[in-house]
């Protein structure tokens, strides 16, 4: 409320007023305002589907019971109308003296927008082919106490409508449908993974040593145990612990949390779906990734070509697969390797204006140079392969060139959408990185870990098979599919900063 102006306070607060006398006077008269429960025979969407096609001016005969929330309500005398709208559609009733009564009409018609009734009647469609139900019977679910707004879905702030995103669910049909897209694609994924003999697993969310990225974690206190606990940056490392114990393929759709910054990409609670495969690399990580997304893909939208933000996006064919490296000179114009001298990269990196730390090895400033000058302008979706060993702590290294490892990410829409590794396997190379990350932990990196996670290590040292593993972004994905440019428009509540008095 304190965001609204002054005067549309005081009309809130009228008409809130108005409704509690309502409600004071139907529990004076012995009415319940909030029932406890209501059997309909038919959903809004079932009606309309059966009956659409009857002819103007045709009676059905058909008595249905049904139950929503009103939305319009036009008064004429002696017979009105209201719009009704439940969770799948939306109807008109038709409300007469003649049907109902003097007294139950004008009880009916005292009843305010936001109200949740049910109701029985008989289905028609009028003279001007309006499909409708002749109110025979009603009864008041629920009395809303709160008016709604009358033109949220036009409100310019976007802060409301995601702070009360109740309200704007009830009003904007498209927030709706991004939320029943969203669980579209998370039942494909689903579906998709389970015919494939993916085994869908839970492991912690409280960890005693944060692992499996680098992030800042969120930090809580276990009271029993008397020690420290992380919530998840990702469950990465407790996967592969499965793999070690032979379950050999696993996803989890899981929730992170990383304490850090909120912009339209980036919330601090988000979810992933996270796959381990034994005996698979990253190009079978590849096939999976691009087979899966097609997949959820054809389950949200019916195609795999359509628009994003008035641009065209083709998840059709093969997905091209470039090194980072050649990324850089296809589409940033500047020739790097890892043959070049160190001093000439930083030069490079200098020249377009990125902020060249002491600690940067060439593996990093070539990262630094291609989220600088390509990530942005890939808009189909385009696999970039063979990521810098030294910010790929838990994959595994190219047997031709060390520098890099075997790793990709997908990028479409200029948003890392998946990333995944063949898996380090190997206990030594683990520790040492790990070993490195800590090193960088104490140079003052606070999403690096500040400890060897010396369980891991010991997994591996009874061995885990060769293994590629695979992330989605959950949120991400959903953004692409719905055309969302806001990661807060595909979340049912995403974080925001406390109202101010």
């Amino acid at each position: 409320m304190n965001n609204e102006p002054i005067q549309q306070v005081s009309d809130i607060n009228e008409l809130m007023l108005q409704r509690r006398q309502k409600l004071d006077e139907m529990r004076a008269s012995g009415d319940n305002p909030f029932k406890s429960k209501f059997d309909r025979s038919h959903t809004l969407s079932e009606i309309i589907e059966r009956f659409e096609s009857i002819e103007a001016g045709d009676q059905t005969g058909e008595t249905v019971i049904v139950a929503g929330r009103i939305m319009a309500i036009r008064r004429h005398g002696k017979a009105s109308f209201m719009v009704l709208k439940d969770r799948t559609a939306s109807i008109q009733l038709f409300l007469s003296i003649g049907a109902l009564g003097e007294e139950p009409y004008k009880a009916f018609l005292d009843y305010d927008i936001g109200d949740i009734v049910g109701v029985t009647g008989i289905v028609f469609k009028t003279r001007r082919g309006e499909l409708s139900i002749d109110v025979r019977d009603f009864s008041l679910l629920t009395k809303s106490l709160r008016p709604l707004p009358e033109k949220w879905h036009g409100l310019k702030d976007v802060e409301t409508r995601h702070r009360q995103r109740y309200v704007d669910l009830i009003i904007n049909e498209q927030a709706r449908k991004t939320l029943l897209t969203r669980t579209k694609i998370v039942k494909a994924i689903r579906q998709w993974l389970d015919g494939r003999e993916f085994l869908e697993v839970e492991t912690p969310m409280l960890q005693p040593i944060p692992g499996g990225a680098m992030a800042k974690p969120f930090i809580t206190h276990h009271q029993a145990l008397d020690i420290d606990l992380y919530m998840r940056i990702a469950p990465e490392l407790y996967l592969k612990r499965l793999i070690v114990g032979d379950m050999e393929r696993v996803y989890e759709l899981n929730r992170n949390f990383r304490n850090e910054g909120i912009s339209v990409r980036h919330n601090p609670e988000f979810t992933m779906l996270e796959v381990y495969q034994a005996y698979a690399d990253y190009e079978d990580m590849m096939d999976l990734c691009e087979s899966l997304i097609k997949h959820a893909a054809e389950a949200a939208l019916g195609a795999l070509q359509f628009d994003y933000q008035d641009k065209p996006v083709d998840l059709s064919g093969k997905w091209p697969r470039l090194t980072m490296v050649e990324s850089i000179q296809q589409y940033g114009g500047e020739t790097v390797s890892f043959d070049m001298e160190i001093d000439d990269l930083r030069s490079v990196a200098k020249k377009h204006g990125i902020e060249v730390k002491s600690r940067y090895g060439k593996g990093k400033l070539i990262n630094e140079l291609f989220e600088k000058l390509v990530e942005a302008k890939l808009w189909q979706p385009t696999f970039i392969i063979d990521y810098p060993t030294e910010i790929s702590p838990l994959a595994k290294k190219k047997q031709d060139d060390p520098d890099v490892t075997e790793r990709f990410e997908l990028i479409v829409i200029g948003l890392e959408v998946g990333t995944a590794f063949s898996e380090l396997t190997d206990p030594i190379d683990q520790r040492e990185r790990f070993e490195a990350q800590v090193k960088l932990f104490e140079y003052g990196d606070e999403e690096a870990p500040k400890q060897v996670d010396e369980d891991y290590v010991r997994a591996l040292e009874y061995g885990m098979p060769p293994t590629g593993g695979m992330g989605i972004g959950i949120d991400r994905l959903v953004m692409l599919l719905t055309d969302n440019h806001s990661i807060r428009e595909v979340i049912s509540f995403p974080h925001m900063r406390p109202e101010k008095d």
